[in-house]
């Protein structure tokens, strides 16, 4: 969802220590990416978090490179962040793109024990992904790694037990 700057994402970012994202990125729309690689970095580098980058010809690879480096690596880190561009042409391939890495994506967040992020813009236009990297729709990059490091927090509270719920709380529908 299209948001305006009004972000109440920037508020209450955890401080998290001994953090490591691998942030996985597109060779397709380089300029658009590489501009939400530079928001993601800006914040991963504000809040300490050390991180590396990968690069996969186009967005269908990013969940199969994700997967392998979460089964084969040795340093698993504590969150992914898919970063890519799918712009609409005038074929359907934009539709099977768009839902192949978002579906990858979302079978990966429910197989692995480390949060993927999807910072993946899916636009009609060149327009539209301009406006999502600092533009009218703030900077989906930036957006990408606090929610990275958000899920990291909240992964390790759940993981530790130490997250915990209100039982007594009744819920009214």
């Amino acid at each position: 969802m299209a948001t305006q700057k009004k972000l109440t994402l920037h508020k209450g970012i955890p401080v998290i220590n001994d953090a490591f994202v691998l942030l996985v990125k597109t060779e397709w729309n380089a300029p658009i990416v590489d501009a939400l690689e530079k928001g993601c970095i800006k914040i991963l580098e504000k809040n300490g978090i050390c991180f590396k980058v990968i690069n996969v010809p186009g967005a269908i690879e990013i969940p199969f490179a994700i997967q392998q480096h979460f089964d084969f690596t040795v340093n698993i880190p504590d969150a992914y962040i898919a970063l890519g561009t799918v712009i609409r042409g005038d074929t359907p391939h934009f539709d099977y793109v768009c839902k192949y890495v978002t579906e990858g994506i979302l079978e990966l967040n429910m197989s692995i024990d480390k949060p993927v992020i999807y910072g993946v813009l899916t636009v009609e236009n060149e327009q539209q992904a301009i406006e999502r990297i600092g533009g009218i729709h703030g900077h989906k990059g930036e957006e990408a790694a606090i929610t990275a490091i958000k899920m990291i927090d909240l992964n390790r509270k759940i993981q530790s037990q130490q997250f915990e719920f209100d039982i007594k709380q009744e819920t009214k529908y």
